[in-house]
């Protein structure tokens, strides 16, 4: 049956508050610089949290070394980790140089900077390595805790194993920081060595991380979501679109798990989404009405009920 004019009013000015709000949320996004999803996925719980904090960034290959559980002593996995920094470092100075091409004597200069900071890195983490003992020995706790038997089941055990990996997690970020202000006083040593600010612009690498490009695909996603919804193009497919993100959201925070942030809010809209996708409003109310003649997708977008007619008495 197909709906009354003032269904479908309704159902377009459904459309275009959700819409201008995905608008709205991509543009915020893409204006600050600074935004990044990383706390999101840092606070996801459940069973796919682990998938969701896989891309946050992390300096050299902590997740394969210290935060492994393998049976190495915290030295070796300690060592292991470092070397990937350094590894890292070394790869940084050869894109430099691919930029900006050295003499023997400023390669030989670089490689000295490189060598003093690998030196002052090794000598900070034999410093910790008590502390990293006992984060090894959390990490391989935390692992038996999640393999007991209801780990996922017990509200309980669950936010135990929740509160345990927020911990290590915080941990991990801390020590990953100093490594980092190392990395930074290594580039600007190199800089240093070089004669002119044009060319320690050439050399400047500012590669993005995969972290940052998903945000600027999911940020871009919305602004196009929210201008195809307000404007009423492809209603049906950008709706869709828009509930699967929302899916994604709702997915980090399953209520059934224990600490969950509530995400009533994002249910909500979700749900509307749904409704839009699923009622044939955008055909009578948005431009799909003008496109429809030559869009392959119209019979799609556009729904299979005709726009309404008087009802005769």
């Amino acid at each position: 049956m197909c709906s009354s004019r003032l269904a479908v009013a309704a159902l377009a000015f459904l459309r275009i508050v959700v819409g201008l709000h995905f608008f709205l949320e991509g543009l915020s996004h893409l204006r600050d610089p600074d935004w990044s999803s990383a706390g999101f996925r840092k606070a996801a719980v459940g069973p796919l949290a682990d998938w969701y904090r896989s891309a946050l960034p992390q300096t050299g290959d902590w997740h394969d070394t210290l935060a492994a559980v393998d049976g190495r002593s915290a030295a070796e996995a300690g060592k292991a980790w470092q070397e990937t920094v350094v590894a890292s470092w070394r790869k940084l100075l050869g894109e430099r140089m691919k930029r900006l091409p050295l003499d023997a004597a400023a390669k030989a200069a670089a490689e000295k900077s490189l060598a003093d900071v690998a030196g002052t890195f090794e000598d900070w983490r034999g410093s910790i390595e008590p502390d990293l003992t006992a984060y090894r020995l959390e990490v391989a706790r935390l692992a038996a805790m999640e393999q007991k038997p209801g780990a996922a089941a017990i509200p309980f055990e669950r936010a135990r194993v929740t509160k345990k990996r927020a911990e290590l997690a915080v941990q991990a970020s801390g020590w990953m920081k100093e490594a980092d202000a190392l990395g930074t006083k290594l580039v600007a040593a190199w800089d240093a060595q070089l004669g002119s600010d044009a060319d320690r612009r050439r050399a400047a690498v500012v590669e993005p991380s995969p972290l940052w490009k998903a945000d600027r695909f999911v940020s871009w996603s919305l602004l196009t979501i929210g201008a195809c919804l307000v404007l009423g193009v492809l209603v049906k497919f950008n709706a869709m679109g828009g509930a699967m993100f929302l899916a994604s959201v709702v997915a980090t925070q399953p209520f059934w798990v224990s600490g969950a942030q509530p995400t009533y809010n994002q249910w909500v809209e979700l749900a509307a989404l749904l409704v839009i996708a699923a009622l044939p409003s955008g055909g009578w109310s948005g431009l799909d009405y003008f496109l429809k003649q030559w869009c392959p997708l119209s019979r799609w977008c556009a729904g299979g009920c005709a726009a309404p007619t008087e009802v005769k008495r």
